[in-house]
Order: C-alpha cells, then structure tokens, then sequence
C-alpha cells in the first residue's frame, strides 16, 4: 500500500513540474495578409497613454524581434512606413470556487499552472472514476483560490490609409501574477506561423526557456 501511495506522488509531482515549465494561451487571428506584404517597413503607432511607458517599451522590443524574425524593419519614422503596428494588454482576477471533502486523502489542491480551462489529464470522470461519490466522505469544504486572465492583442496596418492587415488576439491565465513573465511567450504565440489561418482559434503551449531569469510564468 505504501509503496502504490509514494507512487502515485511521484507521479503526481512530474505532472505538476510538467505544468509548471509550459505556457499554454489561446491564440484567435484575423487577417487580409496580402501577398507581398512580406519585408515590408513598420513603425510603432503607439496611444497617449503607452507613449514614454516603460512597460509599454519593453513589450514593444519582444514584438519587435518577432518582426525582425519575420523579415520586417523597422522604419526611423512613419512618413517612410509601409505598415504600422499596435497593441494592447492587459489582466484581470477571476476567483474559483472549488468544493470538495472536508477529508479527502487524494485531493492536493490545484497544480501550478491550472486555470479557468483546464487541463483535465484524468478525462470526463475526473481521478476517481465514474462511481466516486465524494459525499461518501462527509461534509464538504470550500476553497476558493484567484486566476489571472491575461490578455494581449497586436494590429498590423497599412500606413498610407489605415487599411487593417492583421489583428490577432492572445488569452492565456495561470495561478500566478503578473504580465512580464508571461508576455515573452504570448508574443511568440501570437506570430507563431504568421499570419496562420484566419478566424481559427488554436491552443499553443510554449515550453518556458530554461536560461529564463525571470520568475517562472504561469502556465
């Protein structure tokens, strides 16, 4: 019996490292990419507000190195832009209830990582089975814990009349705090196989770098 119970941790434990060294987001994109839009020059169009804003610039360089990456340069100004690009973020704090046993001897919380949408690895019928009762073990204790929804959206237009080209939309929540850990990883899935199809919502995981210094990001 011990030894199926120390097991079962272990097993349990590579599950929630495995979560913990993934960035899962949502990525939705719509476009009129045309053809030749590719080495195309671009300047950044940012608002009132982002102008001089620190965390505004720093998101600003990831995009930028995934453009260059791409092909495109940048322009010194945008009377020489071909295109112009912007974008916006932002987070906000979900609470989850969760209810379960007051005594349940398998339940360890939830794993680092979990958000609102999952990840659901013991399919329709949970850990237990299709018969697991959880009244079987008395009353119920509830446990309410925050999930961060993160979210950043990037448009791509033509400078001369404002024409939109590409507009694309990155949700990705997680346990932990905080955009800048996380943003290096929702950029890359933003232009993850550029333009990509159009109107289709896809799941991108990312594994986080391993030279990362940062905090780990939620995945």
């Amino acid at each position: 019996m011990k030894r199926w119970l120390y097991t079962f941790i272990a097993a349990a434990s590579l599950l929630l490292s495995g979560c913990a060294s993934v960035v899962e987001s949502n990525v939705t994109a719509f476009h009129a990419w045309p053809a030749d839009a590719g080495g195309k020059s671009y300047v950044f169009a940012p608002t009132k507000e982002q102008e001089n804003n620190l965390e505004y610039g720093s998101y600003a360089q990831l995009i930028r190195q995934q453009l260059q990456s791409l092909g495109f340069t940048e322009a010194a100004d945008r009377k020489s832009a071909q295109l112009t690009v912007s974008f916006t973020y932002g987070m906000n704090t979900e609470q989850v209830v969760v209810s379960r046993p007051a005594y349940d001897p398998f339940f360890y919380g939830p794993p680092p990582g979990w958000g609102r949408f999952g990840p659901h690895p013991y399919g329709f019928y949970g850990p237990y089975g299709p018969f697991y009762d959880p009244f079987w073990y008395g009353p119920m204790q509830t446990t309410s814990y925050p999930v961060f929804l993160r979210r950043l959206q990037i448009g791509i237009a033509n400078a001369g009349d404002g024409k939109q080209l590409y507009d694309v939309v990155v949700d990705s929540d997680g346990n932990r705090g905080g955009l800048s850990a996380t943003m290096p990883y929702m950029v890359r899935a933003a232009f993850s196989d550029f333009p990509g199809p159009s109107g289709v919502t896809r799941h991108i995981s990312i594994k986080v770098d391993k030279d990362d210094k940062g905090s780990k990001p939620a995945a």
